[in-house]
């Protein structure tokens, strides 16, 4: 068997200012050919498909490309083109073609196209034709679109957050299975849900998203049934089709497929209120919370400014409550501002520098901050571990800055916010020690979790803030709940 395989991600808040570029996607790894293999066979979606079809099927990878490029502002037209002539490039030298496999985000804009993985799936069918087995897989905070369903035999979504894409991967590879080998004849059916919700109750191992999600794995469990996909859509994508949606993929049953589709779109609905509720505080409450913490660690969750969802790393929202209340126990901040790595690097290690930090990529939500600080070490560059499904990242040159028991990290890249403890590891920092870590993400600190006390949402403004209504919407299809006053769907 000649299987295709492709990866391209990135997550589009279209209300960052910063541009998504091939040099953005080499921070996690961009990969043609064979390269794919090698990097990927053990990690990522990519490595769950491989791995599953590995144990169950003689068949030949021929891999295409593959990208991710964490969340940022929406491609530059340049950036698609490279992926749409990528795959093109690639599928006409790999034919004849068994069948093929795209990992896809499902939430990425570009300029000039508000859905790029349907531009892509088209790229693909228009090589491939209709008659070859085409399997997507997507992350659950996609937004799905009626041009994503009717060019793909079957997809699947993330059954988690955090993300597990190599779970995900093996989930796609089980579907084009059954396809290949005959005991399957997949129909789908979806629904579109007039809803977006904001990060803080996007967690699916408690609240309303728990429930939700189990109804899917409940389903799932029903005959005929293949697969089923909730879709709460990334909350800061400004699309014409943009909202949560659901996916079920069933065994020849069209009728089963669209009553399921209904009862799954229904259960979002009823539990709308409970999606919209808002657990975070002030940043001046936040820090004199986490300062009274009797032991462990305490998590500051930067809401607006998580880098995971589109945000720039800037904020000074939290440094500067941190340094306002001259915190006494040790507290870890991430930043990023190349301009204030170079002059530290200049100044050198023991040197005190006198900056004005952060605020400076998003005019929009940022507000520079004066400070003073030794220069307590430099480290910085690109770090070999498994982040979200991916072998690497890379920070650029860091620096660790000390303003009393302030641990700050600045970065020239925006890497991964802080978000695991390497970065901070790799500066002699034991994670035990500290009382307090800022981290640039609502939802991942799962990787800090072996030291984790209490995890404080915090109220920040920015790129990724959970008051959706003062965003100034464009695209997005109105009525829509909580924007306007809906009472049915």
């Amino acid at each position: 068997m000649r299987i295709a395989i492709a990866s391209y991600g990135q997550e589009t808040s279209s209300f960052s200012p910063v541009p998504t570029t091939l040099e953005t996607f080499g921070l996690y790894g961009l990969f043609e050919g064979e390269e794919i293999v090698e990097k990927c066979r053990e990690v990522g979606a990519i490595g769950g498909f491989m791995q599953t079809l590995d144990a169950q099927l003689e068949w030949t990878a021929l891999p295409i490309v593959h990208g991710w490029a964490g969340a940022s502002g929406p491609l530059t037209a340049e950036t698609l083109d490279y992926f749409a002539d990528k795959v093109a490039a690639g599928l006409e030298t790999a034919l004849p073609l068994d069948a093929m496999y795209f990992a896809l985000h499902g939430a990425a804009v570009a300029d000039g196209v508000h859905d790029t993985e349907s531009y892509l799936l088209d790229v693909v069918r228009r090589i491939i034709g209709d008659e070859v087995p085409l399997v997507i897989s997507l992350d659950h905070h996609a937004n799905l679109t009626q041009a994503m369903v009717e060019r793909v035999d079957a997809l699947v979504g993330h059954r988690t957050q955090p993300h597990d894409q190599f779970e995900t991967g093996a989930l796609a590879g089980q579907l084009l299975l059954g396809i290949l080998r005959g005991e399957t004849r997949p129909v789908m059916a979806w629904r579109k849900i007039p809803l977006i919700a904001h990060q803080e109750q996007f967690l699916t191992d408690r609240g309303p998203m728990q429930k939700w999600f189990e109804l899917a794995r409940e389903m799932e469990r029903r005959p005929g049934v293949l697969s089923t996909s909730t879709f709460p859509m990334q909350p800061w994508l400004d699309v014409p089709e943009g909202g949560w949606a659901v996916a079920v993929v069933v065994d020849e049953d069209q009728g089963l497929a669209e009553g399921l589709a209904d009862e799954l779109a229904a259960r979002a609905w009823d539990l709308r209120e409970a999606f919209c509720q808002l657990d975070s505080i002030d940043p001046e409450e936040a820090v004199r919370r986490a300062v009274a913490a009797v032991r462990g660690l305490v998590v500051l969750s930067d809401t607006g400014d998580s880098v995971f969802g589109g945000a720039t790393g800037d904020s000074t929202a939290i440094l500067a409550e941190l340094i306002r209340q001259e915190v006494p126990v040790t507290a870890l901040v991430p930043m990023v501002d190349p301009e204030v790595v170079v002059a530290a690097i200049e100044v050198g290690v023991g040197g005190t520098l006198a900056a004005t930090i952060g605020g400076k990529l998003d005019p929009n939500f940022g507000m520079p901050l004066d400070i003073t600080a030794k220069v307590a070490a430099i480290g910085g560059g690109r770090f070999a571990v498994n982040m979200l499904g991916f072998e690497s990242f890379d920070l650029g040159r860091a620096v660790l800055l000390e303003i009393g028991a302030i641990k700050l990290l600045v970065t020239e890249k925006r890497g991964i916010g802080g978000n695991h403890p390497i970065v901070y590891e790799h500066f002699g920092i034991d994670i035990a020690a500290a009382r307090i870590v800022v981290l640039k993400t609502a939802s991942n600190w799962q990787f800090y979790q072996s030291w984790i006390s209490e995890v404080v949402r915090v109220d920040t403004p920015g790129a990724t803030t959970s008051h959706l209504e003062e965003l100034k919407w464009q695209h997005l299809p109105r009525p829509i709940y909580p924007l306007d006053d809906m009472k049915e769907m």
